[in-house]
């Protein structure tokens, strides 16, 4: 990767033993740990920042906001973690990973609130290594073996969860964490809090929140350009950061997803690219792989194919990942009807939610494909059980942050986003500012209730800062209500002479079959060839991901084909 963090917890000779320091750009030691970071945006105001001093060290890894006039976010930690201890982190704003190692004190290694990038760590006998590349930080492992309930995970729902990887002796921090040389801590930064609705205006706040923080994210290297679909979440970005000169939307030029996109690019005076979706699109190669780092499939990045066009292009890259989870409800479940085999959401929350049964919609599982999938591969389990279970404890090891169970759900789902890879992979190749982890926005998040935390909130705020924002609207929502939008989906649906609105992403089995994938991502392995496309694209990024470490490959694809030693 371009991008890296480092470290382990002991001074530079156990660092050296692990890593060359010529790997990095700055490696730094203080009183009990050392840390090297390589960034090419090391330093530049918002981003990576490194300082040490005769107290000790400090490493922000990702992009952060302090206030006041400070231009090293590191610098401002160790200052105010010397007056105010952890509560510090609670200022920093932003998508990072902070180190932190002053004498006398407890060295931590901290997430941002909502885990938006990933730390990981060995549970090792040897030294205590972290970091952020999950499989150079894997190569440390003496003698790694596989983790069977991260793997299966993964394969039923495309992500494995909580702390889980694909190796056993390999974790990662689970969500507003610290880990410590004696362990995992968990903080208090990311708990449910409803505000007294008499002094919170809930759309006034948002709007106002919306604004700072798209300020905050205006000023960034060279030319910029958008990931741009036709929904709402992104339009937002476009509307308020004046130079956004390029937007790109994956799909053919004449879908309507493209068409209603480059609508909105024309509106803000952008210019649009529509890439095609040719084989690059679905093509499960290293480069891409790599940023699912063994815990979430590559599939959501849905870029990565054109990533040379488009770094020829733009130095910063905004998107608008997560606006949906965080301001309209992603993971809230609504009540609704079933009318002739679909769902029809009402106007109003299920005020008695099964969380399985919820995550089991969210998350990627098919009842009916991973049942194919474990009898052409031999896994002995039972995939609608081993799910279920998965999901209960996952939900479970969440509950204490959320005082009801709609919040729960949310914060579950958080603590779990399958998509993050869509950001991993941009922040390696971009400045890429991520509007959805804002401090301010997260905290609007916490204090809103999860009736108001929906669409129609999220739009009235954004028309408070443009009220043109919704000129051109989503193909598929071509009315205010939720309601509405889907009575003319279903009518569309069943009615033969009307067109249906169209998915946004193009159709991956038709894909698959153009461009060969069966044959050039999993030649040899006929058994699986039938499955579900999606299904197949997980198996791929598994072998493809644990063929790159030397000490796991030949344990790997064999059960494919048997009943498999490793799963038993």
């Amino acid at each position: 990767m371009n991008k890296e963090l480092f470290g382990v917890f002991g001074g530079s000779e156990t660092f050296e033993r692990f890593r060359s320091r010529d790997e990095f750009d700055e490696v730094l030691s203080g009183p009990s740990l050392t840390v090297a970071i390589r960034d090419p945006g090391l330093d530049y105001p918002g981003w990576s920042a490194t300082y040490a001093d005769e107290t000790g060290c400090c490493v922000i890894w990702g992009e952060a906001y302090v206030p006041g006039d400070e231009q090293n976010a590191a610098r401002w930690l160790l200052d105010q973690y010397d007056t105010h201890g952890l509560d510090a982190l609670d200022t920093l704003n932003g998508s990072y990973l902070a180190v932190l190692d002053i004498d006398g004190e407890t060295p931590f290694v901290a997430t941002d609130l909502v885990r938006s990038r990933e730390c990981f760590y060995t549970d090792d006998p040897g030294p205590l290594v972290f970091g952020t590349d999950a499989a150079e930080v894997g190569q440390t492992i003496p003698d790694p073996s596989l983790d069977r309930n991260g793997i299966l995970e993964f394969l039923h729902m495309g992500l494995a969860l909580g702390e889980k990887t694909w190796i056993d002796e390999l974790s990662r921090l689970p969500i507003d964490s610290r880990l410590t040389p004696h362990g995992v801590d968990s903080l208090s930064r990311f708990v449910y809090r409803p505000a007294d609705p008499d002094a919170f205006d809930y759309v006034d706040e948002l709007a106002s929140r919306l604004e700072r923080a798209l300020r905050r994210r205006s000023s960034n290297p060279g030319p910029k350009g958008l990931l741009l679909s036709a929904g709402y979440d992104s339009r937002i970005v476009l509307s308020q950061v004046d130079d956004i000169d390029h937007c790109y939307t994956v799909g053919s030029p004449d879908a309507q997803e493209v068409q209603g996109a480059k609508r909105v690019a024309n509106q803000y005076g952008a210019t649009h690219t529509a890439f095609q979706p040719d084989e690059r699109y679905l093509l499960a190669d290293e480069s891409k792989v790599q940023y699912s780092q063994g815990i979430k499939e590559s599939l959501h990045i849905h870029h990565a194919g054109y990533t040379d066009e488009l770094t020829d292009e733009v130095e910063t890259m905004y998107h608008g990942l997560l606006c949906d989870t965080f301001f309209r409800g992603h993971f809230t479940a609504q009540d609704g009807v079933d009318v002739l085999g679909t769902w029809v959401p009402f106007q109003r929350l299920d005020p008695d939610p099964d969380p399985v049964a919820v995550f089991l919609d969210k998350y990627g599982y098919s009842r009916e494909q991973s049942i194919e999938l474990t009898e052409r591969t031999g896994i002995d389990n039972d995939p609608e059980q081993f799910v279920e279970e998965a999901i209960a404890a996952e939900f479970a090891a969440n509950r204490s942050r959320a005082e009801c169970i709609q919040n729960a759900l949310t914060c579950c789902g958080i603590a779990n986003q399958p998509s993050v890879p869509f950001h991993n992979h941009l922040a390696d190749q971009f400045f890429a500012p991520f509007l959805a982890t804002d401090r301010e926005l997260l905290e609007w998040h916490l204090r809103t209730p999860p009736r108001l935390r929906t669409t129609e909130t999220f739009l009235q705020a954004c028309k408070q800062l443009d009220d043109d924002i919704l000129r051109h609207r989503p193909p598929d929502r071509p009315h205010d209500g939720m309601l509405l939008n889907e009575v003319e989906g279903f009518v569309r649906r069943k009615t033969p002479l009307l067109t249906s609105f169209e998915p946004p992403w193009p159709d991956r089995r038709t894909l698959f079959e153009k461009h060969g994938f069966n044959d050039r991502l999993l030649g040899e392995y006929e058994n699986i060839h039938p499955i579900a496309p999606r299904h197949k694209l997980r198996v791929a990024d598994l072998q493809t991901w644990l063929d790159s470490w030397d000490a796991v490959a030949s344990d790997t694809i064999p059960w494919l084909q048997s009943p498999p030693r490793i799963m038993s």
